[in-house]
């Protein structure tokens, strides 16, 4: 089936969205282009402007997709390190969406359906991090810049040379536990 075929079957939106994440996963998010996306589905140039407006409503998508797949995947977390593994889970996973859904200057910020899935994977963080430490706001952002600053570093390929051949997920995990253990009383020894 040709990619004109699927858009005539009422598929273009997705055919558009799955493009965009192809070119933002090999070249990042500036090399997108609603023209050059058009050319890819077989479609006019107008024809992605429909569904998106613009290049921010088609990222805005994006992130609003991302946001809902990551919701998903931090799922019923146990435990902070739990979700940090989930959180680098689906970075590695989704990594165009991941390269978007945090660039604001990308976005539309007053988009509804951005918003209310972005409030889902904020709602999801705050309460596996409830209970933990006299500040959940600051255990809030710990714990989300743990995750997401190794979640980064992983993906930009910072960490090649010091992960050598370990799993991420378990790199994270015991990162994770070294940096949250509780600290040893001087006294006791």
């Amino acid at each position: 089936m040709t990619t004109e075929r699927a858009y005539h079957h009422g598929d273009l939106r997705r055919a558009v969205l799955t493009a965009a994440l192809d070119v933002i996963a090999a070249e990042g998010p500036a090399a997108l282009s609603l023209r050059d996306l058009a050319r890819r589905a077989g479609v006019s140039h107008a024809a992605p402007a429909h569904h998106f407006k613009d290049r921010a409503g088609l990222l805005t998508a994006i992130a609003a997709e991302g946001h809902g797949l990551l919701s998903t995947a931090l799922g019923e977390a146990e435990g902070l390190r739990d979700l940090g593994v989930r959180y680098v889970r689906f970075a590695t996973a989704h990594p165009a969406h991941f390269q978007v859904m945090f660039r604001p200057e990308l976005l539309r910020p007053d988009d509804p359906e951005l918003l209310a899935a972005r409030e889902r994977t904020r709602s999801r963080l705050r309460a596996a991090v409830e209970g933990h430490g006299d500040d959940p706001a600051v255990g809030f952002m710990a714990a989300w810049s743990v995750a997401h600053g190794f979640a980064t570093l992983l993906l930009s390929q910072n960490l090649d040379g010091l992960l050598d051949g370990r799993d991420p997920e378990e790199t994270f995990r015991a990162l994770a536990n070294e940096m949250f253990q509780p600290a040893e009383n001087p006294a006791t020894g």
